[in-house]
């Protein structure tokens, strides 16, 4: 990849800017050197994650929200990672961008971007850190980034995003199965989409004393959930409380979409007052390092350990020869073994 086509994204054109995240998405070496090379320039954008059950309204209340932020500030570009479920035979993105978002195909200030799960659990795909960081470093001042809709295993998002927008719809019980998941304790903001059903008040009423008695109790401990982002931080904090807003919306009618501009904007000025937009970056890096490392050794292991041994060692394990823990440590002495070979 030339420095003439980063260059070029760096001046806001959206075709150096596709190319760039085609490659970025397909892992190729390429994309991974533009990474090395954009990732000095981010750390600017506010990443806003939404989550919540299928149904629940995301890409609409997402389409409504930037339409809002651009209105709001004009002058801030507006990136959108939606992550789909993918084609069981294309392996790509099942719904895709244009046929969800199309009334805001005509702001060229806003850039939509699809993306395949790809079996990726979590509800993010396994390059949505690595786009955010394209679109940080393009210039794009909020990036707007939508969760597949896997249900209760959507926490990974938290790790990515500096406020997390959980949506919830009233009448469907999905507020508590998201409180089983712990899905409430990641949430910055609760939203209750669909709010012209019936039922919404009662929603909000439950999700009210849910935050209430989570708050309390993190309170007693000496401890709010956003702390956790800064245990392994240098940068204290002033003061880390936030209680969530309990917000309802009507997102198709554009009902309710000021307020929640005024909850992301107030949470972002929260974030940078008190520090945590600081450890929230810092826990950022540090799940991507966790994620990589892991993909890396992975790779490394697959390398250094041959098909067949594993396969013997499955074998055994099912025919109750050995446990399926020894297993494991043989097949790691062997991958350390042969590694320090490699090395000598």
């Amino acid at each position: 990849m030339t420095s003439a086509l980063l260059d070029s994204l760096r001046k806001g054109n959206r075709l150096a800017l596709s190319r760039v995240l085609s490659q970025v998405e397909n892992g190729t070496e390429a994309g991974l050197t533009a990474l090395d090379e954009l990732f000095l320039e981010t750390g600017t954008a506010q990443k806003i994650g939404i989550t919540g059950p299928p149904g629940s309204g995301k890409s609409t209340l997402v389409n409504a929200l930037a339409r809002e932020l651009r209105q709001r500030q004009p002058d801030k570009k507006v990136a959108i990672i939606a992550v789909d479920p993918s084609s069981p035979f294309t392996g790509g993105a099942l719904l895709g961008d244009r046929v969800r978002m199309l009334d805001l195909q005509d702001d060229k200030q806003i850039f939509i971007r699809s993306m395949a799960s790809r079996g990726a659990l979590g509800g993010l795909a396994e390059q949505t850190e690595a786009l955010s960081q394209v679109f940080d470093a393009a210039g794009y001042g909020f990036i707007l980034i939508e969760t597949v809709g896997a249900g209760q295993s959507e926490v990974d998002v938290v790790n990515l995003a500096h406020t997390t927008i959980v949506v919830d719809t009233p009448g469907t019980g999905d507020d508590i199965q998201s409180i089983k998941a712990g899905i409430l304790e990641i949430a910055d903001i609760l939203v209750v989409n669909k709010a012209d059903r019936p039922g919404a008040d009662q929603s909000v009423t439950h999700l009210r004393n849910m935050v209430e008695m989570g708050y309390a109790r993190s309170i007693n401990n000496g401890k709010h959930h956003l702390e956790d982002f800064q245990e392994n931080s240098e940068h204290k904090t002033t003061s880390a409380h936030w209680v969530p807003p309990i917000l309802k919306t009507v997102a198709c009618e554009f009902t309710g979409i000021q307020e929640l501009t005024d909850a992301i904007l107030t949470h972002a000025a929260h974030l940078r007052q008190s520090g945590q937009w600081h450890a929230k970056d810092q826990a950022a890096i540090r799940a991507n390092i966790r994620h990589q490392l892991i993909a890396g050794l992975l790779s490394d292991f697959n390398q250094n350990v041959p098909v067949e041994m594993i396969d013997s060692l499955i074998e055994q394990a099912q025919k109750r020869a050995i446990s399926p823990n020894e297993a494991v440590r043989v097949l790691l002495t062997y991958n350390r073994n042969n590694s320090l070979e490699s090395s000598e």
